[in-house]
């Protein structure tokens, strides 16, 4: 085995209950002693038992679910990190199908854990910056496989499909974001939003990225013309993210709808940068675990309809 891998079965041994998964995430999201979901002091704070804790300060009675993506959650905190191994681990991601009887919940559970930590990986504040490669790429089913009614559902006659952006620093961080829309200003304001100015940007030559030449180093390299390298211009690295990102899409989960395609693109955006397979298993935890506070989100939410959305 990989000497950056841990077996299923050293996981059990570190984490092997509910108890010392408490006490795992304590250790890490409370380095110095429990913290206050509310005020966010430590010194007024006093242990309960069981796990709980009560903050003079606030009145506030809490637990090291509060706040963050177990919250409200029935599912033991032992179960939840063993979710998170197995994203982690998973090159392609997991199923909740698949999830479910790993350990031992509904499917129906097993999606909204899912979700969960799907919310997580999302909301990367980090700009990128050197040079980039920038592409974009139409999600959603293959239109071969669908029922005839439910093709041709676009724009214009075009298949009903989410456009993605993708986003690679050379040997650098990796950033997927869905796009409301595929012209050049939209093109301009998301790659602005998420790559410094003064950068080196490389694409194809497709006109949506005409815009981006005036606040970054604009080079190309032409597709059509079956041009994949051209004097160092190259955009096979994010291309590869997208390859990765369609086998999971179409042979793990099958389908991912419009409305949720972004948690999936968070996934595998995260699994290719804190996630990478270079870190060792247990910092891939630590840093799963760093980013679930102020990330919960509600079944209700989840299942929302688009239109009672917006």
């Amino acid at each position: 085995m990989s000497r950056s891998t841990i077996s299923t079965f050293k996981l059990f041994e570190l984490i092997p209950d509910a108890e010392a998964a408490r006490k795992y995430l304590e250790s890490h999201l409370w380095p110095n002693g429990a913290l206050c979901p509310k005020c966010s002091k430590t010194d007024r704070v006093h242990s309960k038992k069981s796990g709980y804790y009560y903050c003079n300060e606030c009145a506030l009675v809490f637990t090291v679910r509060t706040g963050t993506i177990f919250e409200r959650s029935h599912v033991p905190l032992h179960k939840w990190l063993y979710a998170m191994y197995l994203l982690v681990t998973a090159r392609k991601g997991i199923s909740s199908m698949q999830l479910a009887k790993e350990i031992g919940i509904t499917q129906k559970s097993a999606w909204f854990v899912l979700q969960r930590l799907r919310e997580a990986c999302g909301n990367d504040p980090a700009m990128l910056k050197g040079v980039v490669e920038v592409d974009e790429v139409y999600l959603g089913g293959q239109e071969a496989n669908k029922h005839m009614r439910k093709r041709l559902h676009g724009d214009r006659g075009l298949p009903e499909k989410v456009a993605i952006m993708g986003l690679r620093e050379k040997n650098g961080r990796t950033k997927a974001i869905p796009m409301p829309a595929t012209g050049a200003m939209v093109v301009e304001q998301l790659v602005l939003k998420n790559v410094e100015t003064g950068s080196e940007i490389h694409t194809d030559e497709w006109n949506g990225y005409n815009r981006l030449g005036r606040s970054y180093r604009h080079r190309t390299c032409n597709h059509s013309k079956e041009e994949y390298v051209r004097n160092g211009v190259t955009t096979n690295s994010v291309e590869s993210m997208f390859a990765v990102l369609r086998r999971g899409l179409h042979g793990v989960y099958h389908h991912a709808s419009k409305k949720h395609m972004h948690r999936y693109v968070d996934e595998f955006s995260w699994r290719l940068n804190a996630g990478n397979v270079a870190r060792h298993t247990t910092e891939r935890l630590d840093s799963f675990v760093a980013v679930v506070t102020g990330r919960r989100i509600t079944y209700k939410k989840l299942i929302k309809s688009a239109s009672q959305s917006e």
